[in-house]
């Protein structure tokens, strides 16, 4: 049963009040010293719910060891599909290859899988939610906000029949801010969650099960690096395809969109979650008074507070200098690079190639992209190019482009993407369609 239409007219006109504002102006017990070891999952799940969102004192050297994991119910996954779930804090590795813990949220149907092989695994990466603690996936899911996350793609997903493993992304435990559109970080969180899933008591994961990647926005980004970064950084793992959508594929021309418009509270994130990746590049020590508080409101919010609190913002106001981007471009870190070289780190479509290419991320299985054709958050011209590389690249692309506008592409998307990967879960040939304009 899809969830309720009221529902639905709810989030949307929530949305719009937030446009509508921003129209106006306005602990856990520490490890083992040393080399850690992963925990013993033999046990049942029953670490406390806050030990899930706390740093802990080390960290499993071995990406996707389950560190702590809990029994939760997700009431909002709409449909009441029957299951079992978790809230699981795992190991992964940010952008220098330093372990670092993530959170996120498995979950099985309790239904018999009938398909062929074991039950695949989606690994799913939420769109952009805020940097507020509170805002984490694992939270909205087990009934936090109960209006910032509809749950539709998961519960699509459980009731046909797959398995989930939903990352938080990193940078969501206490006292930590998430690295958001750090490209490496948010492909490795996904690609360890699918890892980890398996170990998980009572999950049933087949760790050789066949795996599907999905994200929207910022989570379409992060799909499509952990597709770029599978087959050198987990090459184990069976990925039979991955479903990208409303992808901000070049930062720069995302930036100057963004920069001063109504949707300036995802450029402030992006800013402040590429300098917690990135703590080697100049940052606080750049913000004026009016920069401090736009950062404090940024740290504090979800997705319609950040919207609607900061929209409006130009990058010139809050710094000290009244820098433009191109002039922060050129700053340089301690060690040598300058920010812009950090930004262009994160496009994705360069470098790749078919398995076998000898191409920096060699991708040897098939790719969806999909955008709306009123977009209005991400730049066309971006989703396009990002297209457009892949197909250059002689990667199996299909592109589809659907008559929304940013939100409500992510559901009008919705059940196409979950029939496409079920057709790669069967084995179905995909050709794409990179010959179509």
């Amino acid at each position: 049963m899809p969830w309720p239409r009221a529902k639905r007219k709810k989030r949307l006109l929530a949305l719009t009040a937030a446009l509508a504002l921003a129209g106006t102006g306005l602990g856990v017990p520490a490890l083992t010293a040393g080399a850690a070891a992963a925990p013993d999952t033999s046990a049942a799940c029953d670490a406390p719910d806050a030990r899930i969102y706390q740093v802990p004192a080390s960290v499993p050297s071995d990406p996707g060891s389950v560190i702590a994991c809990r029994a939760t119910a997700l009431p909002h996954v709409p449909g009441n599909v029957p299951m079992r779930a978790w809230k699981v804090q795992y190991s992964s590795k940010d952008n220098a290859g330093k372990p670092v813990a993530v959170s996120g949220t498995v979950a099985v149907p309790d239904s018999r899988w009938t398909g062929r092989g074991s039950r695949p695994v989606v690994a799913f990466n939420p769109g952009t939610l805020g940097l507020g603690p509170q805002c984490a996936f694992s939270k909205q899911l087990a009934g936090a906000f109960q209006d910032e996350y509809e749950g539709e793609n998961i519960a699509a997903l459980l009731k046909a029949g797959y398995a989930v493993a939903a990352t938080d992304g990193a940078g969501y435990l206490d006292g930590q801010t998430h690295p958001y559109v750090s490209g490496a970080d948010a492909g490795h969180a996904l690609l360890d969650i699918v890892r980890s899933a398996s170990a998980i008591p009572g999950s049933g994961i087949d760790p050789a099960a066949k795996v599907g990647l999905w994200g929207y926005s910022e989570g379409g980004a992060a799909s499509l690096w952990a597709a770029q970064l599978a087959a050198s950084y987990a090459p184990e793992l069976d990925i039979v395809g991955d479903a990208s959508g409303g992808v901000p594929g070049d930062l720069k021309v995302v930036a100057k969109s963004l920069n001063g418009s109504p949707f300036a509270g995802f450029l402030v994130d992006a800013v402040l979650g590429l300098s917690s990746s990135h703590p080697r590049m100049p940052f606080e020590e750049l913000m004026n008074e009016q920069g401090k508080e736009t950062l404090k409101k940024a740290r504090s919010h979800c997705l319609l507070g950040t919207i609607s609190t900061l929209a409006g913002q130009r990058i010139e106001d809050n710094t000290k200098d009244g820098l433009s981007l191109e002039q922060l471009y050129a700053l340089k870190g301690t060690d040598g690079r300058t920010w812009g070289q950090v930004v262009d780190e994160q496009k994705l479509g360069a470098g790749i190639g078919r398995a076998g290419s000898g191409a920096t991320y060699e991708i040897g299985f098939p790719v969806l992209q999909y955008r709306g054709a009123l977009e209005e958050v991400v730049p066309i011209e971006t989703e396009d190019a990002t297209r457009k590389a892949y197909c250059e690249a002689d990667i199996t692309t299909r592109w589809k482009v659907y008559p929304g506008e940013h939100l409500t592409t992510d559901q009008l998307a919705k059940d196409d993407t979950v029939k496409w990967l079920g057709d790669r879960f069967e084995g179905k040939p995909e050709f794409g369609n990179c010959l179509l304009p």
